[in-house]
């Protein structure tokens, strides 16, 4: 049943909730109505007894020298009148002294006697009569009087009350079922609308956005955190509309060039000087394309990958290092040149946690880039140790970037107004940004055009 009521929809299940709530709190109060208007009955009628049982025990001592019957008809013909009732009066040796219950209908139970005599009041039933015992003093004695009556006008009324409480119960559960699906339904109209809106958001219309309301309730934060989810999606399939139209631009260009080459060569015989140069030119193409999409193979492993799949310990300054080297075999004109700051007392400090090979193509991309771009080819590269982490400054005499094209420096295939004239793709530095967020590392980008530029990178130190 809880699985069918779990599977209904959210305004039927909500009406149903409501309908389950609302009944319930009728049920409860009715219920408590009629119990206490049980006993403000019970109470009520108990006094009125009472009351009526030392009126004749007043009326009985008053005039001992009227018979019983006479003392019954002046009650009878009193203002208050309780159906059936009988009133027995006992002294303390247990003698009945006046007793208007000809056909003996009530009981005279001892114990009732004996707690009457101790200073009670005490009520009980006995069949269709209440019963209650008091204690009546005189100047000479004390009796105990038992007062017997059927209280058929309160039974009545509480058979008249329990009808109305049913009555207001089952109206009350209609009450509720339409007020429930009423207000589930005005509740929900706002996710409604949502859900219709959303059905009209695809691939190409990104740039639709929900309306967010008064932007504080709960449907508002809703639609609020959706249209940042979709600004963030639209950016995301913006940046990878480019990112497939400049590969695709890059990827086309070597396989042009080579293209060409190889049907020139084609159209008639050549010398073999021809051919070799040809095929030199079409070499470096080659070249240049593998190096194309190790990049962009790199690219889509750093995106996919965290530092939680690094746990490999590694010293910064060796990186640096062996980058270095590794350059130089290639780029003899490139002046690399590395010092260690004061801060640095051991190299233990230059420990960092991560993946030796990306962080040797972080640093490799930023000292090449820095070469590169520098008239003299020259790169400083200072090391050192500041609040417990590792810091690299990499900085250059070159041609500097405008603040324009440091906003999007890290765009894939993004190249600067000056860089044009260089050899290069634009997806250098989105990679070196790529690996130090892997590594939970910081790089920050400083430059003026025609001064320089310098490049800080930092990582948490292992020790």
């Amino acid at each position: 049943m809880f699985l069918e009521i779990y599977k209904m929809q959210i305004r039927t299940r909500l009406t149903l909730q409501f309908l389950l709530l609302g009944g319930l709190i009728m049920v409860v109060a009715s219920v408590a109505i009629y119990f206490s208007s049980a006993g403000f009955r019970k109470d009520d009628f108990n006094n009125r007894l009472r009351n009526k049982a030392r009126s004749t025990a007043n009326l009985f001592f008053d005039k001992r020298e009227v018979d019983a019957n006479r003392i019954l008809e002046i009650e009878n013909q009193g203002p208050v009148f309780l159906l059936d009732e009988k009133i027995i009066i006992i002294n303390f040796n247990n003698d009945i002294v006046y007793n208007s219950d000809e056909n003996s209908d009530i009981i005279i139970r001892n114990d009732v006697l004996e707690r009457v005599r101790l200073g009670y009041n005490i009520t009980y039933r006995q069949g269709s009569y209440d019963v209650t015992g008091t204690l009546f003093f005189t100047n000479y004695d004390r009796f105990v009087i038992i007062a017997a009556a059927v209280d058929t006008e309160g039974a009545l009324h509480l058979e008249k009350l329990k009808l109305i409480l049913t009555i207001v119960c089952l109206f009350s559960l209609l009450l509720f079922y339409a007020a429930g699906r009423f207000f589930a339904g005005k509740a929900l109209k706002p996710i409604s609308e949502v859900v219709s809106k959303v059905e009209d958001i695809s691939i190409t219309s990104l740039n639709l956005r929900l309306n967010e309301g008064n932007g504080t309730d709960e449907i508002g934060r809703l639609a609020k955190t959706f249209n940042s989810m979709l600004g963030r999606l639209e950016a995301s399939f913006g940046v990878q509309k480019n990112f497939i139209a400049n590969a695709s631009h890059e990827l086309r260009t070597p396989l042009t060039s080579i293209n060409g080459q190889i049907e020139v060569l084609m159209m008639k015989e050549r010398p073999v000087g021809e051919y070799q140069a040809a095929l030199n030119s079409v070499l470096e193409d080659i070249k240049s394309l593998i190096d194309l999409l190790n990049r962009l193979l790199l690219i889509a492993r750093t995106s996919s990958e965290n530092i939680d799949n690094y746990k490999r310990e590694i010293r910064l300054d060796e990186i640096v290092w062996q980058t270095r080297d590794d350059l130089k075999k290639f780029k003899n004109d490139y002046q690399i040149n590395i010092s260690i700051d004061d801060s640095v007392t051991d190299f233990d400090q230059m420990v960092v946690v991560g993946d030796e090979y990306l962080l040797k193509v972080a640093v490799s991309n930023i000292i090449d880039n820095a070469c590169k771009y520098s008239p003299d080819k020259t790169c400083h590269i200072d090391l050192r140790h500041t609040d417990n982490r590792v810091v690299a400054v990499f900085s250059d005499n070159g041609i500097g970037i405008s603040e324009t094209d440091l906003k999007k420096i890290f765009e894939p295939f993004f190249r600067g107004a000056n860089t044009l004239s260089f050899q290069g793709s634009g997806i250098g530095l989105p990679l070196v940004n790529q690996i130090i967020k892997n590594h939970n590392g910081l790089i920050s980008i400083t430059s003026k055009p025609g001064i320089g530029t310098e490049v800080i990178v930092s990582f948490s130190a292992k020790a």
